[in-house]
């Protein structure tokens, strides 16, 4: 089964009333041409395992608190806190308390390749391989698999 996506104008409730990490799950919100965004659900005392994404990341903690491991450093984010990472870089998430947090990814351009217009076209296709939260559902990281499929691009 496919994950739901929003479509364009779509409104979405990142955070439902009375959320509990128990019930609620990470689900992918939007994958467009330039970026995807993830509703990443992060119960206390587990941990998403370090691992790196081709593009620029953002967090922001909706709610709770956690700890993101960089390479020479350490962030802890709590509700309404946000961190942007730069591609590449090397990280992993810890939850401190129950916590929801916003992924966006920002997918990088592909060197050398050109669109119709001359623009540089995006490497969603290297996306494909990006398996975050794939991952962490196959290490027990809450998520759910919605029985709509994701919109098409015409």
């Amino acid at each position: 089964m496919a994950l739901h996506h929003a479509a364009p104008g779509e409104v979405v409730d990142l955070l439902p009333e009375n959320v509990t990490t128990h019930e609620e799950h990470s689900t992918a919100i939007v994958k467009a041409d330039h970026f995807e965004t993830i509703r990443l659900v992060i119960p206390s005392g587990t941990e998403m395992r370090q691992h790196q994404v081709p593009g620029s990341i953002m967090l922001h903690c909706l709610e709770g608190h956690v700890k993101v491991e960089l390479s020479a450093s350490s962030i802890e984010l709590r509700r309404n806190q946000w961190v942007y990472l730069e591609g590449g870089a090397p990280h992993s998430v810890k939850g401190a308390e129950n916590s929801v947090l916003l992924l966006t990814i920002l997918f990088p351009p592909v060197e050398g390749s050109q669109a119709k217009a001359g623009a540089e076209t995006l490497a969603v296709d290297a996306y494909d391989d990006c398996d975050c939260v794939d991952r962490w559902e196959a290490e027990g990281g809450p998520v759910v698999q919605s029985d709509q499929p994701a919109p098409r691009k015409n």
